[in-house]
């Protein structure tokens, strides 16, 4: 996957936006002003942040030793940092719609009820 792709799927979630609070060599994906994906598009390998259940974040760094990890300078219980080369396309979409997911369940019901508006 292209760091053009992984930044297209991160942006086509609703109301997703990117933004660059720690410097601009990092991209930071947000929805309602909360993170779900921080990413390094430049970095060799490519390498994504994302939010994730903590049950599942244990079961994924048990499936994916080598390239799912606890994430990089994040809260290791809630987000893990992937490698994204060494994982299938659908596979990193589906984790980044799953991080989108869960900071989007996190938001005030208000907020929640303003992101499914056309």
């Amino acid at each position: 996957m292209e760091p053009k792709d992984l930044k297209a799927i991160c942006l086509e979630q609703n109301a997703a936006v990117e933004d660059f609070p720690f410097g601009p060599e990092f991209s930071v994906f947000k929805v309602a002003g909360k993170m779900f994906a921080l990413s390094d598009l430049d970095a060799t390998p490519l390498k994504i942040s994302l939010k994730c259940d903590p049950d599942e974040a244990v079961r994924l760094r048990a499936e994916h030793a080598s390239v799912i990890v606890p994430g990089y300078h994040l809260n290791k219980r809630h987000w893990n940092t992937v490698t994204v080369d060494e994982l299938p396309a659908r596979m990193v979409r589906e984790l980044i719609e799953d991080s989108y997911d869960l900071v989007v369940a996190g938001l005030p019901k208000a907020e929640r009820l303003r992101l499914d508006r056309p």
